[in-house]
């Protein structure tokens, strides 16, 4: 039987908190809705995080996917450190962007030039500016449950609360995504149900004179993972190239998860231009966007103060040449396979309804469905509230999970003792779940 641990710091520091910031979090995602308060973490090491009342987590949030190698790898640490001596920002580029640019244009598949915005909605916004400029057309089509950013014109269609808000499924209702953001945002984006080239054809046909681009996430990772269907991703490639529309991958999960190239070349699917982000410097705020030159080169203005800061380029640089390493990805996809087939060897034997899947180090853990789910709709169909009783069993017990959805990895640093640790209390909490 696992100790139950005790949070009564955590509960004390939210109460304070609540009198001077927003939410009493930096992010909303730092604090399930389903909780009274939030875990605060004092420091992380490897696999683990350890919060303020001394206890010890085996994390699978990864700071949501940065922290590839774990936490406070030696060799970003030290890259870190150095560069620190240095200097931290400068109003001038440094000789490691070059060296960098010059390393990820090898890496990436469609990457013929590379600039580096600072987080993942920069860089999806300037993706945007940027297909526009090449093309001259306006209108962009994403996917119903994708999320891109939270600009006015990434936050739509991302997060809808039930299937009534989402219209007919041949022609989605577009819905805003906050209070404060314009309506005028919905004018250019057209919303598609995803894996479904069907669809995405006749739309194309319709308004393929206005249409500039096409942008996915390779995996839709914005709820339970929903991979593509066999042939999607090809086809979606083929149905843009032969109608003059570019494609844009948001690989700002799955760029350096997958594979050093992303899941662009994990599927053998090169789009015209992507986003990269999270992973790409093992846990500092760094991201890139990457190309075909001609678009690149589309005229679309790049600025902003902390592009290309010198220490987020140092612990690039350091990620990339330990994810270079021999066997690093084979690790992890080891380890993650061994906790899907010890949690699916469970709800077999003990005839729980749960679906439990995962790629590469991404891996999912969903109630109330025993198949993969084809479309962000399908993601009504999991039973979020026995995810959440589940989550809460395991937090209480010392495994750290998605506060709100059963979207989990693996890392570099995770070792076959924690995934040993993880069953046996995922096992004692499927107990107290399903005891009949």
């Amino acid at each position: 039987m696992s100790k139950i641990l005790k949070t009564n710091k955590s509960k004390e520091l939210f109460d304070r908190a609540q009198n001077s910031i927003l939410g009493g979090v930096a992010s909303s995602l730092h604090k399930s809705p389903y909780d009274e308060y939030p875990i605060y973490i004092e420091r992380g090491k490897g696999s683990k995080i350890y919060d303020v009342d001394g206890n010890e987590y085996i994390d699978y949030t990864m700071g949501f996917a940065p922290m590839i190698l774990g936490y406070c790898p030696p060799a970003i640490g030290d890259a870190v450190k150095k560069q620190i001596d240095k200097g931290s920002q400068f109003a001038f580029p440094t000789e490691s962007l070059i060296g960098i640019s010059e390393k990820i244009t090898k890496i990436i598949p469609c990457a013929d030039m590379v600039t580096f915005p600072t987080t993942g909605t920069e860089a999806n916004m300037w993706a945007f500016r940027a297909v526009r400029a090449f093309t001259g057309k306006d209108k962009i089509i994403k996917f119903e449950g994708h999320y891109h950013g939270r600009s006015d014109e990434q936050m739509i269609s991302f997060a809808q609360e039930s299937l009534k808000m989402m219209g007919p499924r041949n022609k989605p209702w577009k819905t805003l995504g906050s209070a404060g953001q314009l309506e005028k945002a919905l004018e250019n984006i057209i919303v598609l149900p995803w894996n479904d080239l069907e669809i995405l054809k006749t739309t194309i046909k319709r308004q393929k004179h206005e249409i500039a681009a096409v942008i996915t996430e390779p995996i839709m990772l914005n709820c339970e993972p929903v991979f593509p269907k066999p042939g999607y991703l090809e086809g979606l490639r083929k149905i843009t190239e032969e109608n003059e529309i570019l494609l844009i991958f948001d690989e700002i999960i799955t760029g350096f998860r997958l594979s050093l190239g992303g899941a662009q070349e994990y599927y053998h699917v090169t789009p015209d231009i992507c986003s990269f982000g999270k992973a790409v410097a093992g846990g500092f705020q760094f991201a890139a966007v990457a190309g075909k030159r001609e678009i690149m080169e589309s005229g679309a203005h790049f600025g902003g103060t902390f592009n290309g800061n010198p220490i987020a380029l140092a612990a690039c640089r350091a990620t990339i040449g330990e994810l270079e390493k021999p066997g690093v990805y084979e690790y992890m996809a080891k380890l993650t396979q061994k906790l899907i087939d010890g949690i699916n060897e469970m709800t077999k034997n003990q005839n729980i309804t749960l679906y439990c899947d995962g790629i590469e180090s991404i891996w999912q853990i969903a109630f109330g469905i025993k198949e993969k789910i084809t479309d962000y709709r399908d993601n009504f169909k999991v039973n979020k509230m026995d995810y959440q009783r589940f989550r809460k069993g395991c937090l209480e017990r010392g495994v750290m999970l998605h506060p709100s959805r059963g979207r989990l990895y693996a890392s570099a640093a995770h070792t076959d003792d924690d995934v040993d640790k993880t069953l046996l209390i995922v096992e004692e909490v499927f107990g107290k779940m399903f005891m009949h």
